[in-house]
């Protein structure tokens, strides 16, 4: 494996830090959600606002070398578009600056689902050129800020949501007929903030490395039929190659465009735009790989978009096995998009979120024996290899989802990707104590060798 490689964690600060109400934090949209039955709310978390150093402690015992963070639009300015909060800037200072003694190299996302909850009432979110424009304040205001000691950076988490009915849930969408032209303007106010604040920081910043970040589930066909095919591989370019065309190349797909024009979407189009996204060039394409998935394309209505195709045809691939919440387990899946998405468009891929989810209980005394852990992320690191050594792909790095248990995206605790496991459930915070558990220390080892022994 090459010099410099990068193993490590991915996160948002939702899911981690805590502290919702402190030092002057305003609240996001997930602020004021309420616990249910099978979920949590996102109050505590797993307090790493408080407990950091802890888990820097383990994240350097296991021979990380890199922690992907998100900064919270609402901790460092509380209503998104009014004045910045020094004492939320300063968190970020203590935690990159405990990362860096550490020898961890900090990457930072700038959005990751947790809209300030002023704009989403007020502005309806990402819908609003207004918003828009807070965001890109904003973004441009942390590169000022940390970019003499972060290199690695991402605007938005998992990008292409935003071209699927998810948007209207991680948007700051308030209200709406979540039209198809809704969801065709949100996507836009994204990529066009992502393309301002890309080329900004490449310009404030020589040593800068920026990229786009795709979640990547890759669409099979369900059968050789022809329709199948043909069904997969416009999902396939709408949901992913659209937006890696985007980030490399500075413009959207010409199916994607042709497809606009057609069916007359208005989303928001103005003068001037095209020459923003012209200003895209990543320096690297990221995504997140959990599974990969199958179309049934004579489930999909014939007036359906590209868009929602899956809503209608995704089945379960019948070839592989799969997770406890049906999530098919693909580690060629993995090793083929990183293959595509290197020799399509020639920057280095960053596999930055892999893992699997897992019902899990400690007794108190013993480890807990996540043998299923170990061999899901033994084989998505085999693939990787085999793209790189095999296919010729250049990776920058591999990082995990979560590998300190955190609530899943959908505030579940039961849901754990974690090596480490934390004391707490969906309803009863207990000590939150953090308890390595046997993939910790089969990670400690694969990183110690740079991932040469597996």
């Amino acid at each position: 494996m090459p010099d410099g490689f990068f193993w490590g964690n991915s996160v948002s600060s939702m899911q981690t830090e805590g502290a919702w109400n402190e030092d002057g934090k305003g609240l996001s949209v997930y602020d004021v959600r309420h616990a249910t039955p099978t979920t949590t709310d996102w109050h505590v978390a797993i307090d790493e606002y408080h407990r950091y150093d802890e888990d820097l402690d383990l994240m350097k015992g296991m021979n990380m070398n890199m922690y992907r963070i998100q900064i919270s639009w609402s901790r460092v300015c509380p209503n998104g578009d009014g004045q910045f909060n020094k004492k939320g800037i300063a968190f970020y200072d203590r935690l990159i600056n405990a990362m860096i003694d550490r020898g961890i190299t900090p990457m930072i996302c700038l959005y990751h689902f947790d809209m300030p909850l002023h704009l989403a009432e007020q502005y309806n979110g990402f819908m609003s050129r207004h918003v828009m424009e807070a965001f890109i304040r904003f973004g441009k205001k942390m590169v000022d800020h940390f970019g003499d000691r972060v290199k690695y950076w991402i605007t938005f988490n998992e990008h292409n949501l935003y071209f699927q009915d998810e948007v209207f849930n991680i948007a700051g969408y308030q209200k709406g007929d979540k039209t198809i032209s809704d969801m065709y303007t949100i996507f836009h106010h994204t990529m066009l903030a992502h393309a301002e604040i890309e080329e900004y920081a490449h310009e404030k910043v020589s040593d800068i490395y920026f990229g786009g970040m795709i979640a990547y589930t890759p669409v099979y066909p369900a059968t050789s039929k022809p329709i199948d095919v043909a069904a997969a591989r416009k999902v396939n370019e709408f949901e992913y190659d659209n937006l890696a065309e985007a980030f490399v190349n500075g413009h959207y797909s010409n199916e994607v465009q042709t497809y606009i024009s057609n069916h007359k979407i208005n989303y928001d189009y103005q003068d001037g735009d095209n020459e923003i996204l012209a200003k895209m060039h990543a320096d690297f394409l990221a995504f997140s790989y959990y599974q990969s998935t199958t179309l049934n394309a004579d489930k999909v209505p014939a007036d359906a978009a590209p868009n929602r195709y899956l809503n209608y045809g995704m089945e379960a691939n019948r070839f592989v096995k799969h997770t406890e919440w049906g999530w098919n387990i693909d580690p060629t899946g993995f090793r083929t998009i990183i293959t595509h998405l290197y020799n399509r468009y020639g920057v280095p891929a960053f596999p930055i979120e892999n893992g699997i989810g897992i019902h899990e209980q400690w007794d108190g005394k013993h480890q807990i024996e996540d043998d299923e852990r170990i061999a899901y992320h033994r084989e998505h690191i085999k693939a990787m290899k085999d793209a790189m050594f095999i296919d010729g792909a250049k990776v920058i790095g591999y990082l995990g989802w979560g590998l300190i248990d955190i609530p899943s995206s959908h505030a579940d605790f039961n849901k754990r990707y974690g090596a480490v496991y934390v004391n707490r459930t969906n309803h009863d915070l207990r000590d939150l104590k953090r308890v390595p558990k046997k993939s910790y220390y089969w990670f400690k080892q694969v990183f110690a060798n740079n991932g040469d022994e597996l």
